[in-house]
């Protein structure tokens, strides 16, 4: 394999990317429209772009995922698209009737200069939008960030459009969802529940991109957040965000523009990061932290103490999104793991800082990079030079594994060559217990492997 070639003499490189660790802006602004209901992404650029990003979350959900495109041709490429989109919002509301049009940018439109909030009013003021019909947008040049920011800008985007303040307060707590699985979304509101919160969470994908199979196909599925819910996010009396990536801008948009004051917590993964959300959802809410939580995160601990001498010393390697990678390496440590090699692909200081933060007292020598030149390559010619015990990242770090003889967890965005992360949290006490049950597996299948046969036990 071309994997193979890697080399382990570590060279600055600023101006090459190999095998990057991240996908594009207009992938993240996608995803989070599908999580408003009847909404339909638009892609504001040529039919690959639109082609490539449906095929990829199509890929990771195994599930359709409609969207539709401005279809840029040399024309528009020169001279702009403001005659393409016009021309596909009017279609669209013609033919395919959505709620909402979420409209993002692309490299091609963004590099040509179309400014979208100038297109949708105009599109607005000639009537192509029907009355009780919305069109939302987002910058999301594919030429700086990643999809995690492209998700970013598109829920904040959105935020600062539908959010209005009347003069009634709701005893309602906003959650911020940054970019989870639907998995991950139901056991954030089933916690809600637990505590008998009063919560509204936005974007929701849970029966968008987790449908169950009723034989015919819905080009707008039953689930998302309503517009007319969004309408309401100032009238809460706080809002909780969930991944300082992905969901704070929300937050800080909706603070500005409302009042509403908010909260900044990572994605609830592991013991330590649940215990902040619950606290911060509890305090919020004003309700207590029930006993049937409590009982989850004491069966979450007696696992863990159960089998901690298979986790410690255990060194990882770890890659993926700045607010998945940020929790899990915080649990990994709680766990006695060690992550000695940390990437993401996505720009942004404050990862560095959280992550020095964490692991500084405990793994000392870690590996720690973020943004462009943080690939792939970079990551195995680490392994390379220290080799580990366990590669936890997405699809495509199978490579790595396969060529330096590494167990690997699937985790984070995209997994196209494995199922169940739609439908099996990571989140909460109960997706900590999953997370510990697959790197157990993961471990111990390696042991039972490697064992001679004198030492290939039936009891571990």
């Amino acid at each position: 394999m071309l994997l193979r070639h890697t080399t382990k003499e570590i060279k600055e490189r600023e101006g090459l990317t190999i095998n990057p660790a991240k996908t594009c802006q207009p992938i993240g602004a996608m995803y989070a429209a599908l999580g408003i209901h009847g909404c339909l992404p638009h892609s504001h650029g040529s039919q690959g772009c639109c082609s490539y990003h449906r095929s990829m979350l199509t890929r990771h959900f195994k599930e359709p995922v409609m969207a539709a495109t401005s279809s840029f041709t040399e024309g528009a490429s020169v001279f702009g698209g403001q005659a393409n989109l016009l021309q596909a919002i009017n279609n669209i509301f013609t033919i395919y009737d959505p709620e909402l049009i979420a409209v993002h940018s692309t490299c091609l439109s963004e590099t040509i200069g179309d400014d979208l909030k100038q297109i949708v009013t105009k599109a607005k003021d000639d009537g192509k939008v029907p009355e009780g019909k919305e069109v939302t947008y987002a910058s999301t040049p594919s030429f700086v960030g990643s999809h995690v920011t492209g998700y970013a800008n598109m829920v904040a985007g959105m935020t600062q459009q539908f959010a209005e303040k009347s003069e009634t307060q709701l005893d309602r707590t906003n959650i911020v969802a940054g970019w989870m699985e639907p998995s991950d979304i139901r056991e954030i509101k089933r916690l809600a529940k637990e505590l008998a919160a009063e919560i509204l969470l936005y974007p929701d994908v849970t029966d968008v991109l987790d449908t169950p199979q009723t034989g015919k196909h819905d080009m707008y599925p039953k689930g998302g957040v309503t517009v007319e819910q969004m309408k309401t996010l100032g009238d809460s009396k706080s809002t909780i965000s969930l991944g300082n990536f992905t969901a704070e801008a929300a937050a800080i948009a909706l603070e500005k523009k409302c009042g509403v004051g908010f909260v900044s917590e990572d994605i609830p993964v592991g013991i330590s990061a649940t215990d902040r959300f619950l606290m911060a959802l509890s305090k919020a809410a004003g309700v207590e932290i029930p006993q049937s939580i409590t009982d989850e995160r004491g069966r979450l601990v007696d696992m863990i103490t159960d089998m901690q001498q298979y986790f410690h010393g255990k060194k990882v390697a770890v890659f993926g999104d700045p607010d998945w990678i940020v929790p899990l390496c915080e649990f990994l440590v709680e766990l006695d793991m060690k992550p000695v090699h940390v990437l993401s692909g996505t720009p942004g200081k404050r990862l560095d800082k959280r992550l020095h933060e964490l692991l500084d007292m405990d793994v000392p020598d870690a590996n720690i990079k973020n943004g462009a030149s943080a690939d792939l390559f970079l990551l195995h010619q680490w392994i390379k030079n220290e080799p580990v015990d366990l590669l936890i990242g997405n699809t495509h770090g199978k490579f790595i594994a396969r060529d330096e003889d590494i167990p690997f967890i699937r985790f984070g965005f995209p997994i196209i060559d494995r199922v169940g992360h739609s439908y099996f949290p990571n989140v909460g006490y109960s997706g900590a217990m999953r997370i510990v049950e697959k790197l157990l597996m993961a471990i111990m299948d390696r042991q039972d492997r490697d064992a001679p046969e004198e030492r290939f036990e039936l009891v571990m």
